[in-house]
């Protein structure tokens, strides 16, 4: 499993950042920079995704009081990726975030919002699931089974194949134990 943890993982942040909506912010510094931040409000404890365009630089720093710590943003061709989380304990309401760059320094109002509400959905399917299952259906019915078991001739070559094999077993004790006087 631990293989497949960063896998899907990955997977996950990209369904996320496809999926959720992003806000987006025009730079009000340096007048060229945007920054997104996927998802737009996020709830205490929640992973943050930030995106900034318009930085000549290769690395930058997305820094708040929100944040659990500073987000490393990396990128090239002027944009810049990073995540972070934002504080467990951290109230709901509106915080700064200052993205700093080679060129570029700009600040985002990011909204905590309260924790999204799961549907009122079952944990597992409550009806059976149409999913095939081939040739494997006969093997499964009882009734099946028991009209393919072994016949009278394999019954009794399988107790003739055991007890040769008992009697080879015995004799080779038996030449053994005389062998060791």
């Amino acid at each position: 499993m631990g293989s497949l943890k960063a896998p899907l993982c990955a997977g996950v942040a990209v369904v996320a950042t496809a999926l959720i909506p992003t806000a987006y912010a025009a730079d009000g510094a340096s007048g060229g920079g945007e920054v997104s931040l996927t998802p737009s409000t996020p709830s205490p404890g929640a992973e943050v995704s930030l995106r900034v365009t318009g930085c000549a630089g290769k690395t930058a720093t997305a820094a708040s009081v929100a944040f659990v710590s500073e987000a490393r943003l990396v990128g090239t061709g002027g944009t810049l990726v990073g995540e972070t989380r934002v504080r467990s304990s951290l109230s709901l309401g509106s915080y700064g975030v200052t993205v700093t760059c080679a060129d570029l320094r700009t600040t985002h109002t990011l909204r905590v919002g309260p924790a999204p509400t799961s549907p009122a959905t079952h944990a597992s399917p409550v009806a059976p699931v149409r999913a095939g299952g081939g040739g494997a259906a006969p093997l499964a019915s009882a009734d099946e089974a028991r009209a393919d078991s072994p016949g009278t001739a394999q019954t009794v070559t399988g107790l003739v194949l055991a007890g040769v094999a008992a009697v080879v077993v015995a004799l080779r004790t038996v030449r053994r134990s005389r062998g060791a006087d």
